[in-house]
């Protein structure tokens, strides 16, 4: 396949893009930061046609789902959370899966009532939540839209007709799992006629996804929950090679996405909004951001001692919350005004010793809640989104874990969400509140944050994947930025260090190595960092227009006008 025989939309997708993905750029008028190029690229092109930025989301998930499926997809879900300048309003949309009827609080234990270990109960149909990511997309653009919706998909099926080039990201995950790579429906989507898998620089094809994506933008969202996408999604799920589960037809007929209040909380003078429940995220953003506040920003300069100190003890108290006191808030009742309340995080913050590890810390006593039991994986993207009316999009999107429950239907990755939920329903008597329930959502960490100046104008729009580890990404980047003085690609590429109330993690092989033996000497358990990199996209408003940052450590960009 050469460029000179593509299709004109197609060469248009695969042009040059203006920018490099790492120089820092200004953008006027608008701006997309996206995972992807190509996903960036097709955003862009939404903007440049004079869509909203709901509309460049759209199509850069689209293409996400053809060139990152191993992070997100047409399977999976998304919160999405938006200013519209306009009416002066924040707003968040919830495209969360959804548990089953047929699931039931005790669904991932063995039958001797013990949890099952996490990576057994992920592969086939037993974790797959009904996907959420296309209902909440068109509940957006019927609000927020501008272009068609039809339009929005004609990058993606281009590209998914034609092939596009495998990205390093997904050469590499094929590479670094090679169990979930040997899963028969991966082997069959990411494999070369010979039977090898596809390297970096292959064209990918997926006619079948190309047919979806078809469907959807001739029939709307009732096209993926009922008919034949929806009767192959149930098949698949019933009739998985491992854990089949108890899926129906029904269960996506049902299905609704939400719109939502988001929450917000004050730092420095700022104002900062992120995703409320089902996801954990903003929550615990704002908790840290809160217990760190009586601190002078000195003493929070990026990846000093101090400041790891500092960070790393505010975040095993806003995880401590988190397992015990967050869900669903359609099932359980969350005591999320405590949970934010000045003298509550005041009392909180007293608890950090500056010269000393508090060890694992304990939730506050707020409800009669157990902490959940499971572990929580590592998936996801992030983009964030800027229009000509200024109107913003930061919206994280997932199918879970890397390839999701490792199967596919009709072209696309279904997502492994339910083991997102407690595998232990309760503890000494106590429930937990984020154990399975039939039409619950599981409890997420997905974070898309929004941040407005003293003046009450948009500041700045984040977000990352990382599973649990989104909580200390997106913080630790606010932090950097707001009393650090970063500027969003400094951001993007400062090394991490993630504390989730247990041991401390240091990105391996960055300058954060160097802090490891005073860290220990203050009572830490220090390891060398092994979570999924990091994806953040950033775009920060200026003086005269937009500038962006894109994660190095994945193969985004952010582009602009």
């Amino acid at each position: 396949m050469t460029f000179l025989r593509l299709p004109a939309l197609l060469l248009l997708l695969l042009a040059p893009l203006c920018q490099p993905s790492q120089a820092e750029i200004l953008a006027k008028h608008h701006m997309a930061a996206a995972a992807n190029p190509y996903a960036a690229k097709a955003a862009l092109d939404m903007l440049r046609q004079g869509g909203s930025a709901v509309d460049a989301a759209i199509a850069a998930q689209m293409v996400l789902t053809l060139v990152e499926p191993e992070s997100s997809g047409l399977g999976g879900g998304a919160f999405m959370l938006l200013w519209d300048p306009a009416k002066k309003k924040i707003t968040s949309f919830d495209g969360r899966e959804t548990a089953p009827a047929s699931a039931t609080p005790g669904m991932f234990l063995d039958a001797g009532g013990k949890p099952r270990a996490h990576l057994d109960a992920i592969p086939g149909g037993l974790s797959v939540g009904v996907p959420g990511v296309v209902a909440m997309l068109e509940l957006a653009h019927r609000k927020y839209g501008k272009l068609p919706w039809q339009k929005l998909f004609a990058p993606a099926i281009a590209l998914a007709t034609n092939g596009v080039p495998v990205g390093h990201k997904l050469a590499a995950t094929l590479r670094e799992f090679p169990k979930v790579s040997a899963m028969p429906d991966i082997k069959r989507a990411f494999a070369k006629p010979d039977g090898t898998l596809l390297n970096e620089g292959d064209i990918l094809k997926n006619p079948a996804l190309a047919a979806t994506l078809q469907a959807i933008a001739t029939g709307g969202a009732k096209a993926f929950y009922s008919g034949p996408i929806a009767r192959a999604i149930v098949d698949k799920v019933q009739h998985a090679p491992v854990n089949p589960g108890g899926m129906r037809l029904a269960d996506l007929a049902r299905y609704r996405a939400r719109e939502r209040a988001p929450v917000c909380g004050e730092y420095r003078g700022d104002r900062v909004c992120s995703m409320g429940p089902p996801s954990s995220g903003g929550i615990a953003v704002l908790q840290i951001l809160h217990m760190l506040e009586r601190f002078p920003s000195r003493d929070l300069a990026p990846n000093s001692l101090s400041e790891v100190h500092l960070f790393s003890q505010a975040s095993r108290l806003a995880f401590a919350d988190r397992a015990s006191y967050l869900g669903d808030p359609d099932f359980v009742r969350l005591p999320v005004k405590s949970l934010l309340g000045t003298a509550y995080l005041r009392a909180r913050s007293r608890l950090i010793d500056p010269a000393r590890d508090m060890g694992q810390a304990a939730p506050g006593n707020l409800a009669d809640f157990a902490p959940q039991k499971s572990p929580e994986l590592h998936g996801t993207s992030h983009m964030s989104i800027v229009d000509d009316a200024g109107e913003v999009v930061s919206m994280t999107t997932t199918v879970e874990y890397v390839f999701g429950s490792e199967m596919t239907a009709d072209g696309f990755i279904l997502n492994n969400e339910l083991t997102d939920f407690s595998f232990v329903p309760t503890v000494d008597g106590k429930p937990v509140a984020n154990a399975p329930a039939p039409g619950k959502r599981p409890m997420s960490a997905m974070s898309p944050t929004i941040v407005f100046d003293k003046r009450g104008r948009f500041a700045m729009a984040l977000g990352s994947p990382g599973g649990p580890a989104i909580i200390p990404y997106v913080a630790e980047t606010l932090v950097a930025m707001i009393d650090g003085g970063l500027r969003p690609q400094e951001a993007a590429a400062l090394p991490h260090h993630v504390n989730t109330n247990g041991p401390l993690f240091l990105e391996k092989d960055t300058s954060l190595d160097g802090l490891a033996p005073a860290l220990a000497k203050m009572g830490y358990d220090v390891r060398p960092g092994t979570q999924e990199k990091s994806g953040l996209h950033i775009i920060e408003r200026v003086r005269t227009g937009y500038i962006g940052g894109a994660d190095p450590r994945r193969d985004g960009v952010a582009i602009g006008d």
